[in-house]
């Protein structure tokens, strides 16, 4: 997040944001100072503004420029990225539904999946696996009213049904920016076709989460906007410095292998052995 000095011998503490060049008073960090659900921004005299999405998140105007509001907007997001995994053949046989829900509905979905247990982070998406259940999608993304705040948020409940490669649909929370939600979903498709396949069945959190955000991680290289270059840079860091060991340590073990032996070597050897190859 950055390096905290606190008050000793007269000076205030303060904290930095990477990339952002962002200074500020810790006294911020719990005094309502809006913070970019996104870029992790805090809201500035001299980036005011900030948009309230009514969840208890927040967009920065950057973030906000591009992000993904409902699930119609989403859907050529979706075809992109399924195209980026059919040039590394790995085709998708069966047409999975991509949702986008509000914050609110992922974390009950979240939640019932993990029997009433809070994830240790909030959750931006997952990939629904043999369930039969209702989901309240977004069919119309908000309106800011003065103020920035949102409103009218329109869904519509989508009864999902068990299809044959196992996974019933992709889910992302909305409102964040293009980039965010393509690694997102492409994190979610690994997920889906890793479980399309019987081969790659029981792999451990590390192996499973580490190859899904080297996917993540890997479209995000393939992009490289003209714009927004410093959301793109900060999305891969967030990947490639993550200190939890499913996401972090897996994708750094992923990518090593990837780097040593190419992508579908890895693909090979997980489905062999369940684990890396070194």
């Amino acid at each position: 997040m950055g390096n905290v000095l606190t008050n000793y011998g007269g000076y205030f503490g303060y904290m930095t944001r990477p990339f952002f060049m962002q200074k500020f008073c810790t006294s911020h960090i719990h005094d309502g100072t809006p913070i970019c659900f996104s870029c992790e921004r805090m809201e500035s005299r001299e980036r005011g503004g900030y948009s309230d999405l009514n969840d208890g998140r927040n967009l920065c105007l950057e973030c906000k420029d591009s992000a993904i509001m409902d699930s119609k907007e989403c859907q050529n997001l979706y075809i992109e990225i399924q195209k980026f995994y059919e040039s590394l053949h790995m085709n998708l046989d069966h047409k999975i539904p991509l949702l986008l829900v509000e914050r609110q509905e992922l974390i009950q979905v979240v939640e019932r999946i993990n029997n009433g247990n809070n994830e240790i982070f909030e959750p931006r998406g997952i990939c629904l696996f043999s369930e039969k259940v209702t989901i309240n999608t977004i069919t119309r993304g908000p309106e800011f009213e003065a103020g920035n705040r949102a409103s009218g948020i329109r869904t519509k409940p989508r009864k999902l049904i068990q299809r044959p490669c196992g996974v019933t649909a992709i889910l992302i929370v909305f409102g964040l920016p293009r980039l965010l939600t393509g690694s997102i979903i492409a994190h979610e498709m690994m997920h889906a076709w890793l479980h399309s396949d019987e081969g790659y069945h029981g792999l451990s959190d590390e192996v499973e989460e580490g190859i899904c955000q080297f996917m993540a991680h890997m479209w995000l290289e393939a992009k490289r906007p003209y714009y927004e270059i410093k959301l793109w840079v900060f999305f891969k860091f967030k990947i490639e410095q993550n200190t939890i060991p499913a996401y972090g340590d897996g994708f750094r073990a992923a990518r090593r292998a990837v780097y040593k032996y190419d992508l579908q070597q890895t693909l090979q050897h997980i489905r062999t052995t369940g684990n890396f190859p070194f």
